[in-house]
């Protein structure tokens, strides 16, 4: 057998083995490792579960907030561009939530919205802090982490009837 006709089959296998590959899968993107995905698994529970290590204060959410969120959301949540978060007269996220950890969560994984997931930990229980000492839901010195978050009691707290109702 000549040299070309060795290429030729050599050829036709890898052609038709790459065949047989792309109609197994689509062929797009990449396997997920375990490291992409751990970026991406930061749900937090109601009860905190799910709470990464760190702390703030509303001072220190103050600076934060006054630097990353304000250009939005306006001075002391008031309103800009985008929604209010602190109102006392209309529904916002502070006074609708039932849970302070679905802010700590919301704002852990999307904001700012044009850098999402650029705050650090301590940086999103300050600013979770801030924005609940002005709604008056916790004290200007407070401490918010882990452990103090999924006890703060929200305003709508018992405004929603749960999907999944615990099985006692």
């Amino acid at each position: 057998m000549s040299t070309r006709n060795s290429l030729a089959i050599i050829a036709a296998l890898a052609l038709g083995a790459g065949i047989a590959q792309a109609a197994d899968a689509p062929g797009l993107g990449q396997p997920v490792s375990e490291a992409d995905l751990a970026l991406w698994d930061i749900s937090i529970a109601p009860d905190g579960k799910g709470l990464p290590p760190g702390s703030g204060t509303p001072a220190q959410g103050k600076a934060v907030y006054e630097q990353k969120c304000e250009m939005c959301h306006g001075k002391e949540g008031s309103g800009g561009r985008s929604a209010t978060l602190v109102s006392t007269k209309d529904r916002t996220f502070t006074n609708y939530v039932p849970h302070a950890t679905t802010l700590f969560d919301f704002t852990r994984r999307a904001m700012p919205w044009q850098q999402p997931k650029s705050l650090t930990n301590d940086e999103v229980y300050a600013v979770t802090a801030y924005l609940l000492s002005l709604a008056k839901i916790i004290g200007e010195n407070e401490v918010m982490n882990a452990q103090t978050l999924p006890k703060v009691q929200m305003p709508n707290r018992d405004g929603f009837v749960s999907r999944y109702p615990e099985k006692h």
